[in-house]
């Protein structure tokens, strides 16, 4: 019973973690931000030719 509990917890932190991924990209892309995680995201062109790509 311990184990199926433990799993259950883990399952449900795992879904709250992707979840507030999922929900900080969705929040970043409405606002128009095009290089998520990028710091000069703001200034990226709108083409999305982010200067902090990796060449």
């Amino acid at each position: 019973m311990g184990a199926v509990l433990a799993n259950i917890i883990l399952i449900l932190i795992l879904l709250g973690l992707v979840g507030g991924a999922v929900l900080y990209l969705y929040k970043q892309k409405k606002k128009g931000v095009h290089c998520v995680g990028c710091p000069y995201a703001g200034g990226c062109a709108k083409a999305g030719n982010c200067s902090c790509k990796k060449q």
